[in-house]
């Protein structure tokens, strides 16, 4: 399947997922998450949930990362370059929803790109090979350019692997883990 079917698909069979069963899929995957040796690293970027698009929960990553004493990053997005700009989280940290819904921080602390080590990834769909499908902006294909080539990317999944994504472009950034509620894909 291509990206313009896939999305059609998942967006449909997340439409289709009730509250408790995306609290429940979400507090499996962030469990999981405990099995990877990714807990060394210091910086962790994480998407916040945008609930009306039934995303994954990562509130309870968030309180792992926070348990761990570890740096959380968010970002706030761009519409104009389709960029990310990432923040740290503190407890002083003010969260609005943007004109799309898309929670961020209004400012804090800029955190540059190179030092983000670990990356959650929103994602509707992916493939075999580790490729994903998003939302379709880029915003997560140019943030991970920017990235440092070893740095951790970890998709986040309600559903499992398709065998392939049909149309994957150069410039696609390919996960190295996605975490579902049935198991771990490494690739």
């Amino acid at each position: 399947m291509n990206k313009v079917e896939l999305r059609k698909k998942y967006k449909a069979l997340r439409a289709q997922l009730s509250e408790n069963k995306i609290e429940n899929h979400s507090l499996t995957i962030a469990n999981k998450l405990l099995e990877l040796d990714i807990w060394q690293q210091s910086f962790y970027h994480i998407f916040l949930t945008i609930e009306s698009y039934n995303e994954v929960n990562t509130d309870f990553i968030l309180n792992i990362l926070s348990g761990k004493d570890k740096n959380i990053v968010i970002s706030k997005s761009d519409f104009k370059t389709k960029t990310l700009n990432n923040f740290l989280l503190t407890d002083s940290t003010t969260i609005k929803l943007n004109n799309y819904n898309i929670p961020e921080p209004v400012d804090g602390i800029e955190i540059k790109n190179d030092k983000i080590e670990v990356v959650f990834l929103p994602l509707l769909a992916f493939d075999q090979n580790g490729n994903r499908v998003g939302y379709g902006k880029g915003f997560y294909d140019k943030f991970l350019a920017d990235c440092k080539p070893e740095t951790i990317k970890i998709g986040l999944s309600f559903f499992e692997a398709e065998t392939k994504i049909s149309d994957v472009f150069k410039d696609d950034v390919a996960l190295d883990y996605c975490v579902t509620p049935q198991k771990i894909y490494s690739f």
